[in-house]
């Protein structure tokens, strides 16, 4: 059984880098400040560090690997909020979606609209 959890934890976090690496460029042909940072090969994201500009000093930072999952929202350097788990996947899905909505808006809009 552990041998099939920790399986289908790998799989989570290769399907995560995937989705960063996609939403980062997607981002950044909207004008707003995003990169994705791999690690491990190209064809085995053991993890992943998103981070997006949303504006005013306003940060987030999304970390998946294999030792855990976690949010960080920052705004001139002081942590906001911090999230594990499925609360950190849910904030970035919520954000993403706020980002997406917002075609060639400037990124302070997204964190207002928030």
């Amino acid at each position: 059984m552990f041998a099939r959890l920790a399986e289908q934890y790998r799989s989570v976090v290769e399907d995560l880098v995937m989705s960063l690496r996609a939403l980062a460029e997607g981002l950044q042909r909207q004008g707003i400040p995003a990169t994705c940072y791999v690690c491990g090969d190209d064809r085995d994201g053991h993890g992943a560090s998103f981070v997006a500009s949303l504006g005013d000093q306003h940060m987030v930072r999304f970390l998946v690997s294999d030792f855990g999952i976690s949010w960080v929202e920052s705004r001139n350097g002081h942590e906001l909020v911090k999230l594990e788990g499925a609360d950190a996947i849910q904030e970035l899905e919520r954000v993403a979606a706020d980002l997406r909505a917002a075609p060639l808006a400037a990124p302070a809009s997204a964190v207002k609209a928030a």
